[in-house]
C-alpha cells in the first residue's frame, strides 16, 4: 500500500514528456550569445495548487532562470506518483510525503530527501462543538473519520498515544475527499489538511443559522501539536543521481531558487495565490488564498533554515511509519541528506534573504461560500 494524496477533487493530470538532465540552449540572449542552461523537470504531488506556488513563483519571478536553470513544472493527480516519475527518469525532482519515500526506500528504491519544506504537519482531526468531544481521549466509542491509502498513520499513533486502540476503542469510517459525511453529522470527527479540508467546513454554511461556519463551530486537533505529525512535502530525487558533484551543484541552485520563491511566497502571499491560479487551479481563488496562508504557517518560522531537515522530525516521522509498518525496517538517516539545503540557505543569507522567517506572521483571510 502506497501513501496516497486526496487534497482537492480535481481531474487526472497526465504528465506530459519524459525529462533527463540535459544542458540545452536558452532561447534568451546576452550579447547576441545564447546561454546555455540546465533544463530540469520538477513532478509534483498534487495538482496544480498553492501548496505548491513556491515552485510556481520561482519560476514566474525568474529566479529559476537567473540560477541559470530552465525548469518545468508537472502538475500530478490521483494516478501519479511522485516517486515513480524521478525512478523512472522523467523529471530530475519531486514532491511528496516523506513516509511515501521511506516506503519506496524500504522496497530498495534510491530516492533521497534533499529539501524538507514543509516544517511541520497540516494534518488535523475536527469535530463539531456540539458533540462534546473538545479533548481528544474523547474520542473513545466515537465514528473517527480517516483517509486510508495510508494516510491513517498520523491519526493512529495519536489514538495510540492517548490510550486507545484503533481496532477497537473507536470505530474507523473511510473518508471519501470532501468533509460532506461531517457535514452531515455522518462521523463523530473528520480528517482534514488544514490547508484544504478544514477551509472546506468554513466555506459551507450551517443549515441551523444560514451563515458560514467559523471556527467557534469547531474543535480543531492538530497533530503536530498531538505529537504524532509527519513531515509531508520535501523534495526528493534519485540517490545514485545526486551522487554525481555537478549533480549537486545544479540541486543546490535549484533549491535556492526554490527556497527562494518560497520566501517571496511568505512576504508576496496575494501575488503568489494570482501567479498560481492563473496557472489553472481546480478551487477557486478564495480558497486557493487561504491555502497558501495555511501553508505558509506550515514552513514559517523554520528554526534551521528552509528546507534544511530536523533531525528530531526525521526521527519521529521514521519511527511511526516503522510502528505502524508503513515501512518493515527502522528507517536510515541515509534517507536524506542537509549537505545542499544548507548551502542553498547559506546563499539566499549572503543575498539578504530570510531564510527562517522568524518573525513570520500568518495573515488573517476569511473565506467565502464555495470558496470563491
Amino acid at each position: 500500500m502506497r501513501i496516497r494524496r486526496r487534497y482537492v477533487l480535481a481531474t487526472v493530470v497526465v504528465i506530459a514528456a519524459a525529462a533527463g538532465t540535459t544542458v540545452g540552449m536558452a532561447t534568451s540572449k546576452n550579447g547576441g550569445v545564447a546561454i546555455s542552461r540546465n533544463t530540469l523537470t520538477l513532478q509534483l504531488a498534487w495538482t496544480t495548487q498553492t501548496r505548491f506556488a513556491g515552485y510556481y513563483a520561482a519560476l514566474a519571478k525568474g529566479f529559476y532562470r537567473r540560477a541559470g536553470l530552465d525548469v518545468e513544472i508537472n502538475p500530478g493527480g490521483p494516478d501519479v506518483i511522485p516517486e515513480q516519475v524521478v525512478l523512472g527518469r522523467r523529471a530530475e525532482f519531486g514532491i511528496d510525503w516523506l513516509p511515501s519515500l521511506l516506503q519506496q526506500r524500504d522496497a530498495g528504491k534510491d530516492l533521497v530527501n534533499i529539501g524538507q519544506v514543509f516544517a511541520r504537519s497540516g494534518t488535523s482531526e475536527v469535530t463539531f462543538k456540539s458533540s462534546g468531544i473538545d479533548a481528544f481521549e474523547k474520542m473513545r466509542g466515537k465514528r473517527f473519520g480517516v483517509w486510508k491509502f495510508g494516510n491513517e498513520y498520523e491519526q493512529e499513533a495519536a489514538l495510540v498515544k492517548y490510550g486507545m486502540d484503533p481496532k477497537k476503542d473507536v470505530t474507523l469510517v473511510k473518508q471519501d475527499f470532501t468533509m460532506v459525511p461531517f457535514l452531515n453529522h455522518e462521523v463523530d470527527a473528520s480528517s482534514a489538511m488544514t490547508y484544504n479540508e478544514l477551509a472546506q467546513v468554513f466555506e459551507a454554511k450551517n443549515p441551523k443559522t444560514g451563515k458560514l461556519y467559523t471556527l467557534k463551530d469547531l474543535n480543531v486537533f492538530k497533530y503536530e501539536n498531538l505529537g504524532t505529525g509527519m513531515l509531508q512535502d520535501g523534495i526528493f530525487v534519485k540517490g545514485d543521481w545526486i551522487k554525481d558533484k555537478a549533480h549537486q551543484a545544479t540541486a543546490v541552485k535549484f533549491l535556492q531558487a526554490s527556497f527562494k520563491g518560497w520566501a517571496y511566497c511568505r512576504d508576496h502571499f496575494k501575488e503568489c495565490v494570482n501567479i498560481v491560479v492563473a496557472q489553472g487551479t481546480a478551487l477557486p481563488k478564495g480558497h486557493q488564498t487561504w491555502q497558501m496562508n495555511e501553508v505558509n504557517k506550515l514552513i514559517w518560522p523554520s528554526k534551521l533554515g528552509i528546507g534544511v531537515m530536523d533531525p528530531t522530525a526525521f526521527k519521529r516521522t521514521a519511527n511511526i511509519a516503522h510502528t505502524f509498518k508503513v515501512i518493515k525496517k527502522p528507517a536510515a538517516n541515509a534517507a536524506y541528506r542537509s549537505d545542499l539545503a544548507r548551502k542553498a540557505v547559506a546563499a539566499l543569507k549572503k543575498q539578504g534573504v530570510d531564510v527562517t522567517g522568524k518573525s513570520f506572521k500568518p495573515a488573517v483571510v476569511k473565506l467565502k461560500a464555495g470558496g470563491k
